[in-house]
């Protein structure tokens, strides 16, 4: 960064620093997992000192939670395209149901970042923040859960909001616990590649989180038709 940003001060240039920082954090995690993004390390890539950062986001924590708002964001609008393209609205229940599933599978596994992220969000990324940050984050989730379940009850309308809601905070429970499992340490995967028995316990993610989230929307319309 140059002297004259960094000593910025219109509203602009602050906007401006923002952006920065987060498309610095932004680029960090295409290269390494959440849990090595430092707060250090960021500082020195963005070019600004530790407190200078600070001053616009209060922690590590609150850099990644705009990031994780900002990925779900994307993923409903990769949604609103994919899913009518994957979707037979005149197809049975089940197949439709099948379809969102694997869609949205598919559109999760396709983002290792933001599967990291949510894999992260309750046990790290909500653990050093304000009340202030946390509910700022929570609304943001809020509106995107029902905005996801919108969009999965246009493919399947037989689920009430309710229940769509439902669906999708159980897909991104199933999601945050799967990553981590489907993407062992070295060591793990050392003893995998040397004793086949033990690689029975490896699990795709793809695979597992669709067969979840199919067994999770079966569950839920088969309440629903009593």
């Amino acid at each position: 960064m140059t002297d004259a940003f960094q000593r910025a001060r219109s509203d602009e240039q602050r906007a401006v620093r923002r952006r920065a920082i987060l498309g610095t954090a932004a680029a960090m995690l295409g290269e390494m997992p959440v849990a090595q993004v430092s707060l250090n390390e960021l500082s020195r890539r963005v070019g600004l000192a530790k407190s200078n950062v600070l001053r616009y986001f209060e922690s590590r924590e609150a850099v990644l939670l705009e990031l994780l708002a900002a990925a779900t964001q994307e993923l409903l609008d990769h949604l609103d395209t994919a899913l009518p393209r994957a979707v037979d609205d005149d197809a049975p229940v089940s197949e439709r149901a099948d379809r969102v599933a694997a869609t949205m599978a598919d559109a999760l596994a396709q983002r290792p970042v933001l599967c990291d992220l949510i894999s992260a969000q309750a046990a790290v990324l909500e653990r050093n923040v304000s009340t202030q940050v946390a509910a700022t984050y929570k609304r943001s989730s809020i509106d995107h859960a029902f905005a996801l379940a919108h969009r999965v009850r246009v493919h399947v309308p037989e689920l009430d909001e309710r229940d769509g809601v439902r669906f999708v905070t159980g897909a991104l429970m199933v999601a945050s616990a799967a990553w981590p499992h489907t993407h062992p340490s070295a060591a793990v995967l050392a003893v995998y590649e040397s004793d086949p028995e033990l690689a029975v316990l490896r699990v795709d993610f793809a695979t597992a989180l669709r067969e979840s989230l199919e067994v999770l929307l079966a569950g839920l319309l088969a309440r629903a038709a009593r």
